[in-house]
């Protein structure tokens, strides 16, 4: 009789703990899940604030040093900085390809607009070079019939140009934001760190602490490596062709930034305007041109890759992987998502192996 008291009660308690344990785990699961809806919206403003902090936290630390110390000033002057480089070269691009825009409509309703006919060399272009010098020909004697003619063809091309469009103010908002966060992270920079330290040590006491110190360097490399690079082909490029007067030339830089931050480059703009200015160009000026676009395809196939590598022990395909992958997962964030993730998992992979080599 005290052996069925004694199963019932432990079927009972044990019933009971499972209940409490299943209401616990209930009400957790609940709580992240509302948590992460409220939250989500802010996502992107929340990863770009902690890239932009993270990625320039070596230049408040030594703007810090420089006002002696104080840390509120530097961060300050830090944002001011930030919001003065995302609002300028939006607004010059803004202004740029709305006066461009304006001048290619002019010149088409008023037949202004012309293109030199191709020279004879463009036949012997490989496989491609009768298509393309019977369409230039059509171009330099009838550019409204090639524009018809190109119509349908572009509209796939349109329409992603126009989603780039609309969602340019809220990205360009966005960023903002985040610069005026970023700011406010500077100051209890060490803090913050400390704290993400002690998470990652509870999830991996062996390796935590360093796959926070290794997704900081892979943030900066991105940052050097990706945008910086980027950011210097777009300006040795925009200098080139505004001195070329190249037409358009404000969208043509921001197709090279935009280009080679998501890791195509910027062949897409220089072979194209290679060749129009050695059919618009005296020979002089087109050799001065091609040299200017040869550093830009220099900094994009030779710096770049050197940046990049700089500072890691992750190997650069790798980190070039991260890079591309993430951007066709997540967007331009993934750009540094991408390379985090998979620097982590490979120091993780080497880890594991190591010790595995070492239990044999």
């Amino acid at each position: 009789m005290t052996e069925e008291r004694t199963e019932t009660f432990s079927y009972r308690q044990l019933n009971k703990s499972f209940i409490e344990l299943a209401v616990h785990i209930g009400f957790i699961g609940l709580l992240v899940s509302w948590t992460f809806v409220l939250i989500h919206p802010f996502i992107p403003i929340i990863m770009w604030s902690v890239v932009l902090t993270v990625a320039l936290y070596p230049l408040f630390d030594w703007l810090a040093a420089l006002l002696r110390g104080r840390r509120g000033l530097a961060a300050a002057l830090m944002t001011v900085l930030g919001l003065l480089v995302v609002i300028g070269p939006v607004t010059w691009l803004g202004l740029g390809l709305i006066d461009g825009l304006k001048s290619l409509i002019e010149q088409l309703d008023s037949g202004k607009l012309s293109i030199p006919p191709p020279s004879q060399s463009v036949r012997d272009w490989p496989f491609i070079g009768q298509q393309v010098y019977e369409f230039w020909t059509l171009a330099s004697t009838n550019i409204r019939s090639a524009v018809t003619y190109l119509v349908p063809e572009l509209k796939p091309l349109g329409q992603i140009l126009l989603d780039m469009a609309s969602n340019a103010g809220t990205w360009t908002l966005t960023f903002l934001v985040a610069v005026i966060i970023s700011g406010f992270l500077f100051s209890p920079g060490p803090l913050l760190v400390a704290a993400i330290k002690k998470l990652a040590h509870k999830i991996d006491a062996a390796h935590g602490e360093r796959f926070v110190k290794l997704s900081g360097a892979t943030i900066r490399a991105v940052s050097r490596g990706v945008i910086g690079t980027s950011l210097l082909q777009a300006i040795v490029g925009g200098i080139g062709m505004a001195v070329a007067g190249v037409p358009g030339g404000s969208l043509l830089t921001l197709a090279i930034l935009v280009l080679g931050i998501i890791q195509i480059g910027p062949v897409m703009v220089v072979a194209p305007l290679l060749v129009w200015s050695w059919t618009t160009m005296p020979t002089t000026h087109a050799l001065a041109f091609t040299a200017c676009m040869a550093v830009v395809s220099f900094i994009d196939n030779f710096l770049k890759p050197f940046v990049l590598a700089r500072g890691l022990t992750t190997p650069t395909l790798v980190t070039l992987i991260g890079v591309i992958g993430g951007v066709l997962a997540h967007g331009i964030v993934g750009l540094f998502v991408g390379p985090v993730v998979l620097a982590v998992a490979w120091d993780l992979l080497n880890a594991w192996i190591g010790e595995s080599k070492a239990s044999v």
